[in-house]
């Protein structure tokens, strides 16, 4: 078996059904990442995401390289070894992050310059860093460093990340081509490391086209597709979805990044999607908020006080099987650190056992069934 392949099993209209097999693992998708960003998944354990069935994470390149940084955990034997993760996982390449700190950055053709939002100590990472940073790391994919942009963008800022981006992931290629065959110095610890290439182009669908057909071009693993979720509306998102995704390569696994609602997901699967990441499901939770089969719910409200009901009548997660949502408001309103906890782990749960469904469904034939159904319970406004 090749250390990274993808093969789709299912089909029903765009929407697929595959495995991806990579050096720690298979991955059956459509999947949902969980984000362990500095290498852990906020408030939940390795041990609790192995439970719910979790069979990759995502890690971020930006916020490893400031600590404890890519040379130590490259010493300590990769990412994997060092956090005791023996599942497949997904490295950003912090573009993102970069784009965040708009007030301490500085993008050029060189790379993205900013000051670390730890002590200040001014570093500049490149194509070429944060490939060698990711090869360090160790992870199966590794994506490569882009320039995102916010929405809603003018078609001059939009055309000249998009054109950045291209040049950028030449560059990454060439790069990690390089340490394939010759990594000098740096200590590679993942030989099957695989790359994927990230196509930009903000909400312009002949920029996304240019962007495809440029990114293809380079060849990559499999590509992902950036810069969205970053203040468009929904239905925009979708149709840049619904225009981008065909044009990728059929027999490459297509990422989402940074997305999103849980009808969200239901949605780019429609269109052909086959990977989704988002910090929403932890953070979420953390600011005291159910993800549930009817919509968000929101733990602070006072009319949970005496509630004996669970956060989620139609869930069967250990949270939703053991705890009320007044001992859980009780929990989030008295700053314990447990209401963090069990909150995600309900949240993790349904976004998790949503794909598995979605997967089943796409086995049997009746993907669309399931996505009408589900919006017909779902709504993303306040049920509480």
């Amino acid at each position: 078996m090749p250390p990274f392949s993808f093969t789709v099993t299912h089909r029903e209209g765009l929407a697929r059904r595959g495995e991806l097999t990579t050096p720690h693992g298979v991955v059956q998708t459509p999947v949902f990442m969980p984000v362990g960003t500095r290498g852990a998944v906020k408030a939940v354990t390795h041990r609790d995401l192995e439970d719910l069935g979790a069979e990759i994470i995502l890690g971020n390149t930006y916020h490893l390289l400031l600590r404890p940084g890519g040379d130590l955990i490259a010493r300590c034997g990769g990412l994997h070894q060092f956090m005791g993760w023996r599942r497949p996982i997904l490295t950003d390449s912090g573009g993102y992050q970069v784009f965040s700190l708009s007030t301490v950055r500085k993008i050029h053709e060189e790379g993205a310059e900013f000051r670390s939002h730890l002590d200040g100590a001014r570093h500049l990472l490149t194509p070429e860093g944060a490939t060698d940073i990711q090869a360090q790391l160790g992870s199966d994919i590794a994506m490569v460093l882009d320039e995102c942009i916010a929405t809603p963008a003018t078609r001059d800022a939009a055309r000249e990340a998009m054109e950045r981006s291209v040049r950028w992931a030449r560059r990454a290629r060439a790069r990690f081509e390089q340490i394939q065959t010759d990594p000098g110095e740096l200590r590679v610890t993942n030989p099957g490391q695989a790359q994927f290439g990230i196509v930009q182009g903000a909400t312009f669908p002949d920029m996304r086209t240019e962007s495809v057909q440029a990114t293809v071009e380079v060849g990559f693993e499999a590509y992902a597709i950036g810069g969205l979720s970053v203040g468009e509306a929904p239905d925009v998102m979708y149709d840049v979805v619904a225009h981008t995704a065909p044009l990728l390569p059929e027999d490459r696994p297509r990422y989402l990044m940074g997305t999103g609602m849980p009808d969200d997901l239901f949605e780019c699967v429609a269109r052909g999607i086959d990977m989704f990441d988002c910090v929403l499901p932890t953070r979420n939770a953390r600011n005291g908020q159910f993800l549930t089969s009817l919509g968000p719910l929101s733990i602070k409200n006072a009319r949970f006080a005496e509630d004996q009901g669970p956060p989620d009548p139609n869930c069967g997660c250990y949270t939703c099987r053991t705890f009320s949502r007044a001992y859980l408001r009780h929990l989030y309103m008295a700053g314990e650190m447990t209401a963090a906890t069990l909150n995600s782990l309900h949240n993790l749960h349904f976004y998790l056992d949503t794909m598995r469904r979605i997967r089943h469904a796409l086995v049997f034939g009746t993907f669309e069934k399931l996505r009408l159904e589900f919006h017909q319970t779902f709504s993303r406004r306040l049920q509480y």
